[in-house]
């Protein structure tokens, strides 16, 4: 009885410093990691005067380094990702749904796929993940795969959610600098 009293207290002392040695390792060959997100706003600017009908005569769309954004506004909840220096990353997204239109408050049926992008100026390369998830009914989604290519230092990093039919982005990761905790 005493042998187990004393190896549960060994699992209870250790197994936190265990988990903490853990994260520090995998902390060390971080690349770049984002710590929430933004959601598409497909339109950048819009210049001149109205049409009758409402709509502008010069619209700018918000093209992220030369991917084009989704047709319709998307909101995220939240955006977790941590990619590795070896190209691992891991992605978990939470509420990334419609944010106008008559599908509002949906997940339009999308399956998305992560890239990034690390050049702050063209030529741009695409980094993607090899796979598309489905979003859940709420907009959720996991992505636990590898970027093709992997990255070689990522001066620049702009990490987009985008949709597998077109292309187009749907959400983009907001950076954890050095001094965020």
């Amino acid at each position: 009885m005493k042998k187990a009293i004393v190896l549960a207290t060994l699992v209870v002392v250790l197994l936190p410093v265990a988990l903490v040695a853990k994260d520090s390792k995998d902390s060390g060959n971080s690349l770049v990691r984002f710590e929430a997100g933004i959601g598409v706003h497909p339109v950048s600017n819009v210049s001149g005067a109205a049409n009758a009908d409402g709509s502008f005569p010069n619209v700018t769309r918000n093209v992220v380094r030369g991917v084009n954004p989704a047709g319709q506004l998307w909101v995220i909840a939240d955006l977790r990702a941590d990619v590795k220096t070896d190209g691992h990353i891991k992605v978990e997204g939470k509420g990334l749904l419609l944010a106008g239109g008559n599908g509002i408050s949906t997940n339009a049926g999308a399956r998305v796929f992560a890239t990034l992008i690390c050049e702050a100026a063209s030529p741009f390369v695409e980094r993607n993940t090899d796979t598309a998830v489905p979003l859940a009914a709420n907009g959720d989604f996991r992505i636990d795969d590898h970027l093709s290519p992997a990255p070689n230092g990522c001066a620049s990093p702009v990490l987009l959610i985008r949709n597998a039919n077109g292309r187009a982005w749907f959400a983009a990761g907001i950076p954890q600098h050095e001094h965020d905790d």
